[in-house]
């Protein structure tokens, strides 16, 4: 399992810093793990999902 700190994170998704922190405080996003007292990052499994489950709503409302 590997763990992507937020750069990654942003790149992968998308996202601005502050979209994905906002996304977190809504329950929409993945949590992050606390990795040391100043460092966060999160599992590319819980990532990687959640691009998946964005990219199967999206389908499903295009179909629509």
């Amino acid at each position: 399992m590997h763990i992507l700190r937020l750069p990654e994170v942003s790149q992968a998704t998308g996202l601005s810093r502050s979209t994905i922190y906002r996304l977190v405080q809504a329950s929409d996003f993945p949590p992050p793990l606390k990795l040391t007292t100043r460092t966060i990052g999160w599992y590319s499994t819980d990532i990687e999902t959640w691009i998946a489950a964005r990219a199967a709503t999206s389908k499903d409302q295009a179909d629509e």
